[in-house]
């Protein structure tokens, strides 16, 4: 996929297959390279759209050091105690379930809850050879280090290839400091590490006319999340449009066709609800029925949306605005911006990291159709676009999560980390544990969690809290809290460091004698 090529063009649309552009937000997309036709004897250069030399050293090198500081910040902050969200300790769960060979029951989103009920991302299975080397959390975290590093060589080559010069290196470090990737890290690991360098090759393979291979690439998208079915669609309108209708409809109607399957039948097949939950997300607010117009009309009304979609566009010098391949785009946009809930809206968390890939190789096929353009400010524009982006990129990432590793203090362990550790080594091994977001990720690798206030009824071995959480409400006697969780049960303080509360149960299991 990634190999050395002969001196063919690349990612030209015949002009039996279409010779039409079409408009989207104003702006002219036009199907074929550039506004004016290159020379048929043009042997090399940008604006024919000819494949330069692309050797993969360089490449390899410049992902090492991206998946280096990628993991290391991942388990800075891990080691660190400083998990933003439940979400590492329910995907290793998930995993170890793998790996087990059981069902994916994760407990901590409730005793015996299936996970497929929540979202459809039987994909993360590719994780368990990994799990089963290393069975911890941190190895999630390396994981998504290599699978974003891993797409930077696939965008930055595809770049080489397409404009040759400098442009891949230039464009693998404005993708690989890009703020949806940065963010995406600093949020722990999510099941979208697996669809990025998938929609790198996907993006690579329309630019390159692999037909084939943009199927192949596709068909996995709808097993890492439900939503994905949708643009798998859109995958499949764009070949469609670039003259591929057989296969473009094909594809179009497999991803409509997967997307419906998951979260009309799969989805609530699986779920104790009987229902796909995420529905509420964009008809509720605060319990509140909105309509999908209201939902439309609060779009326009929210800087951090609106700030958002600038930013999105702005790292790669507004050139993505330039290429078909920038609607792929529009399904993760359109579900984020529809949704009642604040976090799906901007720059933070992993929801935009799907989208780089697909701007930053948008914006290399927008250089090359404007490098063959009448217009000289256009070609001048063009041709500084790509050093632009990089320089973004590198200035944004003063205000990003990577200058923390820039920081000496980042690296030093603190009184707050020591009693976390302390909590943990009092929490026996192979004990059922209630918990908050603090420890969570750090115990389930070797012991069944669950979340604090989430688990009733089930009288835990082990309930330990971190009293400075900010997601619970103040707690002032920390035994009487986890009695009036589980009333079943007596509890006693086994350990108290910092923050941390340890308790044990000191009476039988229900049920049990």
């Amino acid at each position: 996929m990634n190999g050395p090529v002969g001196p063919r063009r690349v990612g030209r649309v015949r002009p039996a297959e279409t010779t039409e552009g079409f408009r989207c937000g104003g702006i002219v997309l036009d199907l074929n390279h550039s506004e004016t036709e290159a020379p048929e004897d043009q042997a090399s250069g940008t604006a024919g759209g000819m494949e330069h030399p692309a050797p993969l050293r360089p490449y390899l090198i410049a992902a090492a050091v991206l998946c280096a500081l990628y993991f290391l910040y991942g388990y800075l902050r891990f080691s660190h105690f400083e998990s933003p969200s439940w979400d590492l300790g329910i995907f290793e769960q998930e995993v170890r379930a793998y790996a087990g060979f059981d069902a994916p029951v994760v407990d901590i989103k409730g005793p015996g809850f299936l996970i497929l009920g929540d979202h459809f991302s039987p994909l993360v299975a590719l994780l368990v050879p990994l799990y089963w080397i290393w069975p911890s959390a941190v190895a999630l975290l390396f994981a998504q280090a290599a699978l974003f590093a891993a797409s930077a060589v696939v965008v930055g080559r595809t770049v080489q290839q397409m404009l040759g010069g400098r442009s891949g290196l230039c464009v693998t470090v404005a993708y690989g400091l890009s703020w949806g990737l940065q963010e995406a890290v600093k949020a722990d690991f999510h099941e979208i590490a697996l669809a990025v360098p998938l929609l790198a090759l996907v993006c690579r393979a329309l630019l390159m006319e692999r037909w084939r291979a943009v199927v192949l690439w596709s068909l996995p998208l709808v097993l890492v999340k439900e939503d994905l079915g949708v643009t798998v669609a859109l995958v499949g309108v764009l070949l469609a449009l670039y003259g591929r209708r057989v296969q473009g409809f094909l594809l179009a109607a497999f991803g409509v066709f997967a997307f419906a399957l998951t979260v009309l039948v799969l989805i609530p097949a699986a779920s104790s609800a009987g229902t796909y939950d995420y529905w509420k997300k964009i008809d509720e607010n605060g319990g509140q029925e909105v309509s999908l117009l209201d939902s439309v009309l609060g779009v326009f009304n929210s800087e951090v949306k609106l700030e958002m979609l600038v930013f999105l566009v702005g790292i790669t010098a507004f050139m993505a605005l330039r290429s078909p391949l920038v609607l792929l785009v529009l399904p993760t946009l359109g579900w984020r911006l529809l949704s009642q809930d604040s976090n799906h809206w901007g720059m933070v968390w992993h929801y935009s990291a799907i989208l780089m890939p697909v701007v930053f190789l948008a914006m290399a096929d927008g250089v090359r159709r404007s490098q063959g353009s009448k217009r000289g400010w256009l070609v001048a524009y063009a041709n500084v676009a790509v050093p632009m982006a990089a320089a973004v990129a590198i200035a944004l990432t003063q205000h990003l999560p990577l200058r923390e590793l820039l920081r000496p203090e980042t690296y030093r362990t603190d009184a707050r980390t020591q009693a976390a550790e302390q909590a943990l080594d009092a929490i026996p091994v192979g004990s059922r544990v209630e918990t908050d977001i603090t420890l969570m990720a750090h115990l389930t690798g070797d012991r069944t969690v669950y979340w604090v206030g989430g688990a009733p009824g089930t009288a835990p071995d082990v309930v330990a809290i971190n009293l400075d959480f900010g997601w619970s409400r103040p707690i002032d006697d920390p035994v009487k809290y986890a009695e009036q969780l589980h009333p079943e049960a007596k509890y006693r303080v086994t350990r108290r460091a910092g923050s941390f509360v340890v308790m044990e149960r000191t009476t039988p299991v229900p049920g049990k004698g």
